[in-house]
């Protein structure tokens, strides 16, 4: 059986769990069971081979990548300056000479 914690106002040892909260008997207190304080991990991005993307960074292109919706190709060695992280399926906004604005996933680069 867990340990349940003890009234943060009363300090009393006969607190219970009632749903999403815990409740003290004895002052009627309740407080959530998740710290209202406790902050979200921040996301890591990492290319190909393992390093830390970070925004603003520099990336090099490992694979031709075809462009959708065009016949253009983003050929391999391709340098992109200036990253930009986001959250979704493709990791990085970048602009790349040539193309333009794209979105590109972290698997298909590598930090320079």
């Amino acid at each position: 059986m867990t340990a349940l914690p003890n009234c943060p106002q009363c300090n009393s040892e006969y607190t219970y769990e009632d749903g999403g909260m815990f409740v003290c008997p004895e002052c009627a207190h309740e407080w959530p069971k998740a710290a209202p304080d406790v902050e979200e991990e921040a996301r890591v991005v990492r290319d190909a081979v393992g390093n830390v993307l970070q925004d603003g960074d520099s990336v090099t292109v490992i694979k031709d990548l075809k462009v959708k919706g065009s016949s253009l190709v983003v050929k391999v060695g391709t340098k992109v300056r200036n990253i930009r992280l986001v959250d979704g399926d493709h990791d990085i906004d970048c602009k790349i000479d040539g193309v333009g604005a794209m979105s590109l996933k972290s698997e298909f680069v590598k930090k320079a």
